[in-house]
């Protein structure tokens, strides 16, 4: 494809804070691909960009919440530009307004689209909603669960591309020494943490039982629960207040740290001993959830729950798989690796293999580059 071509990327506002997984993998993935004549909607310019890239400042904020007003000002951008683009990428998840608009609006016979689906919301459409909403020339899901739904639909257009990781960035590192003085933490505590949400994923009430359980057992209070939950919306704020209740009534809050908004995850991955994801659903989240591979790429040890949708980047090699919503396996993983160095280590090695093998943001690049290539 000839670089004069011209690219418009769809994603929430390309802007800080960079504490929200989408946009993190959008902005890196911008960065990585050689064809530099991208347009990218943005609330403040970024400097670190390549001149080359065209920053349209659109967005009042960008916020984790990508608010029904932000929608709006893209989609109205969309409307009134999208014939000035040989090609529009679409990066998120359908919904049926979204969708209408750009087959209405934005759809045109000079542009072509293509439509990463980061994740389908089975749990909101039917099947046939769910083919009504697919309308790019392309489709990229990042599962290989959504491609062969998706084909099973009769579609054709569909490939599959994980969602990649900045590896330069996610490696492995020492303890932060100053953030464990700042949280209280100490060499000899066991920290296991959660890069997730309070309120979706349905996992911190669970989370909290088992620590809860495990903390009655003094030998197990050097085991310390780092919380790397943000807080989104009010229903994340209202979570967090009963779970400092609860382990306030307990005697443990002193025994967990809340981070809420901290934005390097990189440096809580490292001063993980293990990190969890032992969700009980994944209602709208990405297929693939970068608060598992990218603690695999620091070499740390992931235990996440056996959701079907999990299973291609789980296995007893790179991690500990666990039963939903089975506190007793919960505890037993944290355990056998609080007590396994061994194991602990190995799990780690291999899933520092597997991210590298898998989700290297130059090799994602390089086939969204091909896709670019093909479409003319």
């Amino acid at each position: 494809m000839k670089n004069n071509k011209k690219i418009l990327l769809v994603t929430r506002p390309l802007s800080p804070p960079w504490d929200e997984a989408s946009k993190n993998f959008a902005f890196d993935l911008v960065k990585n691909i050689s064809n530099k004549n991208i347009t990218i909607l943005t609330s403040t310019f970024n400097k670190e960009l390549s001149k080359n890239i065209q920053q349209k400042q659109i967005h009042s904020q960008s916020k984790n919440d990508f608010n029904f007003a932000e929608k709006i000002r893209s989609l109205l951008f969309q409307i009134k530009n999208h014939k000035n683009f040989d090609i529009i990428h679409f990066m998120f998840t359908p919904t049926k307004l979204n969708s209408f608009v750009i087959k209405n609006f934005v759809n045109n016979k000079k542009t072509k689209t293509i439509q990463t689906v980061t994740t389908l919301r089975e749990d909101l459409y039917s099947d046939e909603e769910l083919k009504k909403l697919m309308f790019g020339d392309v489709i990229v899901t990042y599962s290989k669960y959504a491609k062969e739904k998706l084909k099973s639909f009769g579609l054709k257009n569909v490939q599959q591309i994980y969602p990649g990781i900045n590896l330069s960035k996610f490696k492995p590192e020492e303890k932060n020494l100053e953030l464990m003085k700042k949280w209280n933490l100490t060499e000899k505590d066991f920290i296991v943490s959660f890069p997730g949400e309070y309120v979706r994923l349905d996992a911190t009430d669970f989370i909290i039982d088992t620590f809860i359980e495990l903390w009655k057992n003094k030998k197990n209070h050097n085991i310390k629960y780092l919380c790397a939950c943000r807080i989104k919306n009010e229903k994340d704020a209202k979570k967090k207040k009963e779970v400092i209740e609860t382990l306030k009534k307990v005697g443990h809050l002193n025994k967990v740290v809340f981070t809420d908004t901290f934005g390097d995850v990189n440096k809580i991955y490292n001063l993980s001993d293990v990190v969890l994801f032992p969700v009980n659903n994944m209602k709208g989240k990405f297929d693939v959830p970068l608060a598992m591979i990218e603690p695999y790429a620091c070499k740390k040890p992931v235990i996440a729950s056996d959701l079907p949708i999990l299973q291609e980047f789980s296995s007893e090699k790179i991690n500990v798989i666990i039963k939903r919503n089975n506190k007793e396996d919960l505890k037993n993983a944290i355990l056998l690796l609080k007590d396994d160095e061994d194991k602990k280590k190995e799990l780690g090695e291999n899933a520092f293999d597997f991210a590298h093998e898998t989700f290297d943001i130059k090799e994602i690049a390089e086939q969204y580059e091909k896709i670019y290539e093909e479409l003319f």
